[in-house]
């Protein structure tokens, strides 16, 4: 009886058991409007954020879904693709902003730390399909479909949350932590993967604005000069690094409790 039930044990606390557990993570569970499937998702490392996505790679399309709560009632959510560096600076971004009516979408070019106006500019990727709808628990969900560019295998991405929008604008947002660490790269063949010192690209000057369209920042703000904190590596959510600890603890704890029987 006694081995009967330490194998049990192992096998429900088995840190194969809770990987397996910690991948499926809670983006998985986002329940989207008909038609809308994606091939891969992921729960980003900061501001509560996931990204759902299908790349087509015959085509060179990427289609996404970002969700992610804004950090006020009416404020905004933000996802983009930068080709030139790991910051704001040089991001191809999508903007859902809420304001005081149903969520619209923006893009913007942003090429410099300036505020953005309330017209979209436009971006490296065509854009289309562009649309916003609102989730559960007060988050906003954002889709798209971009086109990249032939040969493309790996991109760094740069999300955000905002709080206001004014003049049909997103107002800056706030500059803590996990605002400032919201990056990673994306692996268009599978999931993303944290920007860290030892892997990340320098920060290359944002492009020159093309004609016509002028330079913005998301929310005016900049991320320059500021220390970022390091995010955590994709996929070592709380519940994989207990998948670590928890099955040692609870074999020494049946040890203990089998040698008193």
């Amino acid at each position: 009886m006694a081995h009967q039930l330490a194998l049990l044990v192992l096998l429900l606390v088995s840190p194969a058991a809770m990987r397996a557990a910690a991948a499926a993570g809670a983006c998985a569970g986002e329940k989207f409007p008909a038609g809308r499937t994606y091939a891969t998702c992921q729960d980003l490392p900061q501001l509560g954020a996931a990204l759902h996505w299908t790349y087509d790679k015959t085509k060179f399309s990427l289609s996404v879904a970002f969700v992610a709560a804004p950090a006020g009632t009416g404020g905004w959510v933000a996802w983009g693709l930068n080709p030139t560096g790991e910051g704001m600076a040089g991001t191809q971004a999508l903007v859902a902003l809420k304001g005081s009516s149903a969520p619209t979408v923006k893009t913007y070019n942003i090429t410099g730390y300036v505020p953005l106006g309330g017209a979209s500019t436009p971006i490296a990727f065509p854009a289309t399909d562009l649309a916003a709808d609102e989730g559960a628990g007060g988050k906003i969900r954002l889709y798209g479909k971009l086109q990249l560019h032939k040969g493309m295998k790996a991109v760094n991405q740069v999300w955000q949350v905002g709080s206001s929008v004014t003049g049909g604008a997103p107002d800056k947002h706030a500059f803590g932590a996990a605002n400032l660490a919201s990056k990673t790269k994306l692996v268009l063949a599978g999931k993303s993967t944290a920007i860290t010192p030892a892997h990340a690209p320098a920060l290359a000057p944002a492009p020159a604005p093309t004609a016509g369209a002028p330079s913005s920042a998301v929310g005016g703000g900049s991320d320059s000069g500021a220390a970022a904190t390091a995010a955590p590596s994709p996929g070592k959510s709380a519940a994989t690094a207990a998948g670590v600890s928890a099955p040692a603890l609870a074999v020494v704890a049946l040890a203990g409790f089998l040698a008193m029987v």
